[in-house]
């Protein structure tokens, strides 16, 4: 009896794995034929890309359940009395339930950004900031879009796992894909222990693509970043002055910036005159065009070891544009990649540019 237990947790750890490998094989096929028609959709009507791809991907078991096989229906939308179209008996709440039925997947995309915008049940969520899927999520519920009661879970999860929050950035126009050198290349998929699967995207890095970060508006004088201590200084001041001024070890400024010695800031920028926190203040941060892995940290004041600990990256490993990193606990998967091996290509376009 004791060797059967064994056999079984040994099959179960060594097999599931390879199901989670295949799920998120499946899921990361679907968002990659369907991004776009999210993206679409939001920006025709206002619904979240990132809640309709999350609820695509729930909804249709990843563009492979019955339901959307037999009819193309990705949102699992039932007839209701209004519905005059093609139609297909489905077991759901109740035995062979009514459920639309689309010749295309755009066509379900497009009848579910109507669904929610035309109903008045959901009239509500479009007051939400398109930004917060969490409100819109949970809002879905409210308004009783599904029975589960962990359906708003769900949406947060496949939402925060995969990074779904980037293409609602993306139809805002506040990450746009020219802000990334386009290479002619396809996405890598790579599996990777406990984080699961990571998608590293062909584009290049903030730093190598050159593209300023954002600029901010930071008081004069001593203020707290995630309560700690900080100021703003100018290119061309003097390390030693800060150091002076604050009351604080040269050495020590070093360290608490994670910044090599130097005589003067090369530009203008945050100095901690305080060590960084291992948490920020904030629960996310979404990277933005021109940022770094150190620029964040410096922004939300935590410690770079920390960031990288929170989001599984190696000190060589840096996130692309748009991906949501976590800041106050560990991210339950790895964020999405540049690959190192396309800044030569990067560095090849600047010499031309120059010359």
């Amino acid at each position: 009896m004791q060797r059967i237990r064994i056999f079984f947790i040994l099959f179960f750890i060594l097999t599931t794995p390879v199901c989670f490998g295949q799920k998120a094989e499946l899921v990361l096929k679907y968002i990659d034929t369907y991004k776009e028609l999210a993206i679409t959709e939001m920006q025709r009507t206002g619904v979240p890309a990132a809640i309709t791809l999350a609820q695509g991907i729930h909804e249709s078991g990843a563009g492979n359940s019955k339901l959307v096989l037999a009819s193309n229906n990705h949102f699992g939308i039932k007839c209701k009395s209004n519905w005059t179209g093609e139609s297909v008996k489905h077991d759901d709440d109740e035995k062979s339930e009514c459920f639309r039925k689309y010749s295309l997947p755009e066509h379900s995309y497009k009848d579910h950004s109507d669904f929610l915008k035309n109903g008045k049940r959901y009239a509500f969520l479009f007051e939400l900031d398109p930004t917060d899927y969490k409100g819109w999520a949970n809002g879905l519920k409210q308004a009783g879009y599904a029975t589960n009661p962990k359906y708003p879970q769900v949406l947060i999860k496949l939402i925060e796992d995969y990074n779904l929050h980037s293409y609602t950035m993306t139809a805002l126009g506040k990450l746009q894909e020219a802000e990334t050198v386009e290479l002619q290349t396809k996405s890598d998929t790579v599996y990777k222990g406990v984080g699961g699967f990571k998608s590293i995207d062909e584009t290049l890095s903030n730093e190598e693509n050159r593209i300023p970060a954002p600029k901010e508006n930071y008081p004069a004088g001593e203020f707290k970043i995630n309560d700690t201590k900080v100021v703003y200084a100018k290119k061309g001041t003097s390390f030693l002055a800060i150091a002076k001024q604050y009351d604080v070890d040269l050495s020590k400024i070093f360290e608490f910036n994670e910044i090599p010695r130097a005589e003067a800031l090369s530009e203008d920028q945050l100095i901690y005159i305080q060590r960084k926190r291992k948490t920020g203040n904030d629960e996310f941060h979404i990277v933005l065009p021109g940022e770094t892995l150190h620029s964040i940290a410096q922004k939300q004041a935590i410690r770079l070891e920390s960031l990288r600990e929170l989001n599984w990256l190696k000190a060589d490993e840096k996130p692309a544009p748009g991906v949501q990193l976590s800041l106050r606990k560990k991210s339950s998967s790895v964020p999405k990649l540049v690959v190192k091996e396309n800044y030569s290509l990067l560095q090849e376009k600047n010499k031309e540019t120059s010359n």
